[in-house]
């Protein structure tokens, strides 16, 4: 018996659970599209030299952005926007180490 099956139905069918799938993982924040405006750059940060006997000034609000040590390296993390803002890297693409935090650990029962 020959049957012709029509593969409509189940093209619409795969199309629909694809875009239910991103749209699920989108709302509930597991999926993010990062627009130009998201990405930070290097430059847009200032590193100031502490000198002994020099006096500098910075503002009383603090920044959005959050660093946190994580295996080793500085990664910063934005307060107003959900999800990590990034790993903070130098001019050769190499991630900035942090020195003397320990890495988080689960304590065991």
């Amino acid at each position: 018996m020959t049957e012709e099956r029509n593969a409509i139905p189940m093209v619409i069918t795969g199309i629909c659970t694809i875009i239910g799938t991103v749209g699920a993982l989108w709302y509930y924040g597991y999926l993010h599209f990062a627009k130009p405006e998201d990405a930070l750059l290097l430059n847009q940060f200032t590193m100031l030299m502490a000198a002994p006997g020099e006096e500098y000034k910075i503002a009383i609000e603090p920044a959005v952005e959050v660093a946190q040590c994580i295996d080793g390296v500085l990664v910063l993390f934005n307060t107003e926007k959900k999800g990590l803002s990034g790993v903070l890297i130098n001019d050769k693409k190499q991630a900035v180490r942090c020195a003397g935090e320990e890495t988080p650990k689960k304590v065991l029962p």
